[in-house]
């Protein structure tokens, strides 16, 4: 599958990323190649290969769930860019 210089426009503007139309076509070379490395992924045989999350064999260490009443408020408040009477201040999303 060949990406026209369209389609390379719009994944561009997708990524909000800035691409001079000279560089469109090298673009869209690159990006056909990582879809041929994708495609050649596909076709390896993995029956029989169980999922894994890691290549070494190991287990996360676990601990004890433990609840606690979060004892310094303000030290959490700290996380924060900015707050205003104990609550975090975040921009307005619906209108």
């Amino acid at each position: 599958m060949a990406l026209d210089p369209d389609t390379v426009r719009r994944i561009a503007r997708l990524a909000r990323i800035k691409v001079p139309e000279d560089q469109l076509a090298p673009l869209g070379a690159e990006l056909n190649n990582i879809l041929g490395w994708v495609e050649q992924l596909g076709e390896v045989d993995t029956d029989g290969v169980r999922p894994m999350s890691s290549v070494a064999d190991m287990r996360l260490k676990m601990r004890e769930d433990v609840v606690t009443a979060g004892e310094d408020p303000d030290a959490v408040l700290k996380n924060g860019p900015e707050v205003d009477e104990g609550f975090y201040v975040v921009p307005k999303v619906i209108e």
